[in-house]
Formats: C-alpha cells, sequence, structure tokens
C-alpha cells in the first residue's frame, strides 16, 4: 500500500476543505497560524501513539535537536521564557496601553519578525486587539472588558454555542480546561458557553472526584434547517469520517466489531431523463429518515430503561453531494 501517496491526497484535500472554509460567506479567515499549528499537533499526535521524540524528529526529517528547538519555539516565546509568545504579547499590551509596531518589536526582539506579526494580525482579525495606522506607522491598543463583551455578543450568532456543544458531545466527560484544548477560544466566552447550554439542558455538569466541573452531553442535534450552527455541523461530519477511518485501519480482524466498522463509497450516473434519477436522489433523505426513527426509538427505551452500562456509541456516517459533468469534465 502506498501510504505516502494516500497521506499525500488527505493533505491536498484537507486544505482544499481549509481553503473553502477560510473563503466562505465572503470572509476572509486568518491563516497565518495553520502550518504551526499542523506541526505542534501532528507531533502530539504521534509522541501520544508512542513514538519517540527520535523517530517522530525522523519522520519530519529533521534531526532530533532541530525538531526540540522547534517545538520549544512554538510553544514559548523566546523573549518571555516559560510562555507562549501570544500570551507574553497579551500581557504586555494589557500593561502598555497604547503601543506602536516598533515598541511591541523591540519588546520581543529574541522572537522572529515574522512569528510576530502574524500574530499581531490574527489577534486584530479577532477583534482583541485594535490597530490604527499601517506600515511602521500603525499603533495597537488592547480592546477593554465592555469592549470584547461587545465582540462576543456580536459574534454570538457565529455558532460558537453549536461548535462547543459538538466538542462536549463526541469527547465529553470534559473539564472546561480539557475543552479549552480543543475549542481555542478564551476563558470568559468559553465558560459563559457552557454556562448556557448547562442552563438549556443541552449539555449536563456533574462534579468529577478531583471536585473538578465536568460536562458531557447526551445528544447533539442541528437541524438541516437551523439558522446557524453549520459550523459544528460540518466539524461533527469530518470528525465521524476521520475517527471511522482511524478505527478501521486499527481494527483488530478477530474483533466482534470487524464487520460494523467501515465505510462504503456509491456512484450513480444519471442524467435528467434517467428512470432512476429521483431514486438516487432521494438517497440521504431517504437514510436520514431512518436513522431519525432508529434514534428515536433508541432514545425512548434508554429514556424509560436507562442507559446501557458499559455503553457502545455506534456512529454512522453519510454524506451527498450532486456533480454536473458537461463535456466530460466536472463543473
Amino acid at each position: 500500500m502506498h501510504v505516502q501517496l494516500l497521506i499525500d491526497s488527505i493533505v491536498r484535500q484537507t486544505t482544499v476543505l481549509i481553503a473553502q472554509l477560510a473563503t466562505s460567506g465572503g470572509v476572509r479567515a486568518p491563516l497565518a497560524h495553520v502550518a504551526n499549528q499542523v506541526f505542534m499537533d501532528l507531533a502530539a499526535e504521534l509522541e501520544r501513539q508512542g513514538l519517540s521524540r527520535k523517530v517522530t524528529a525522523d519522520m519530519f526529517g529533521i534531526s532530533l535537536r532541530s525538531y526540540q528547538r522547534k517545538v520549544q519555539r512554538l510553544r514559548e516565546s523566546s523573549t518571555d521564557h516559560g510562555r507562549s509568545l501570544w500570551e507574553a504579547m497579551i500581557d504586555y499590551l494589557e500593561s502598555g496601553g497604547v503601543v506602536t509596531r516598533a515598541e511591541v518589536r523591540d519588546r520581543f526582539h529574541r522572537d522572529s519578525e515574522a512569528s510576530v506579526a502574524a500574530i499581531l494580525r490574527d489577534m486584530v482579525d479577532a477583534g482583541l486587539v485594535f490597530c490604527t495606522g499601517s506600515g511602521a506607522g500603525a499603533v495597537y491598543r488592547l480592546a477593554s472588558e465592555d469592549e470584547l463583551r461587545a465582540v462576543r455578543q456580536a459574534s454570538s450568532g457565529g455558532g460558537l454555542l453549536e461548535f462547543v456543544w459538538a466538542h462536549v458531545y463526541r469527547h465529553g466527560p470534559l473539564t472546561a480546561a480539557e475543552l479549552s484544548e480543543l475549542v481555542k477560544v478564551g476563558e470568559a466566552p468559553l465558560r459563559e458557553t457552557l454556562t448556557e447550554l448547562v442552563d438549556g439542558g443541552r449539555v449536563e455538569m456533574a462534579q468529577g472526584d478531583d471536585g473538578e466541573p465536568r460536562y458531557a452531553s447526551r445528544r447533539f442535534l442541528i437541524g438541516s434547517d437551523a439558522p446557524r450552527g453549520w459550523e459544528a455541523s460540518v466539524y461533527d461530519h469530518f470528525q465521524a469520517m476521520v475517527t471511522t477511518i482511524g478505527a478501521r485501519l486499527s481494527l483488530d480482524p478477530a474483533s466482534p466489531h470487524a464487520g460494523h466498522v467501515g465505510g462504503s463509497t456509491y456512484t450513480f450516473d444519471v442524467g435528467p431523463d434517467h428512470p432512476l434519477r429521483a431514486e438516487a436522489l432521494q438517497t440521504l433523505s431517504e437514510f436520514r429518515k431512518r436513522c431519525s426513527e432508529l434514534r428515536e426509538r433508541i432514545a425512548d427505551h434508554n429514556g424509560q430503561l436507562g442507559a446501557p452500562a458499559p455503553s457502545e456509541r455506534v456512529v454512522v456516517y453519510a454524506g451527498q453531494s450532486v456533480i454536473v459533468e458537461r463535456d466530460g469534465e466536472g463543473d
């Protein structure tokens, strides 16, 4: 099996998806941090799977020393050791009032100019920092609590609540700290969102053995006609697909679940006058109807007798697209 070809193809398709998400609805989402985030997340996951740092460095094609230096550089500011550059810059802007770009650059002179510029740009795009002017004449100021609250209220329709709900459902029970590692938002908006989810009955909160609250959810549903939350739906689709592929790759053929894990892709070539066109187009809606009815029956049973322990979560995912081709080429 040409694993490298498979990896390259998946990376290509993932970058296409990221580009489409970054420009959806006319927005231009900041992407300066993506390359570093991919490296850090991939390195952390390889180490979590039991690989040594030496093997992980070899897989990236760099020496162990270069790998360790890169990880350290991305994890913390070179100017302020022990803290990320993001954290150090927030603290500096909070105490510095209005500062010029030159002053920021001098303050973090040990960090690369590209890293400093990228983080400033991300902070401005996220509404955390206000910027006036351009180039060398640009000045920056950290947003006040009232201004941040206004930004959060203005962006509340952006689907943060649904996105946090999806993570709690898929990965819970989680503490707020664990959830913040998955959902990269500030502590204040995350806790406000969790409070709203708990008050609305979509998420349950329980004290853990260590006294730390943990959040979990028994259901997650975003209707196809919902006015917001499409980001959570996209994440849930993608997460289900990746989880299924990962489970299939690591599945023991002798497992009792061997016949119930995997996926299939079907392509139906039809046209406007094809006698089976309507049946092909209705495949997704029929699948949704069948699975929705099954989910309701299972929920009713569990509501009467309680959820089984230990429980098994069966995740089924289906997607459908219609590609119109003309002259042998896809539009």
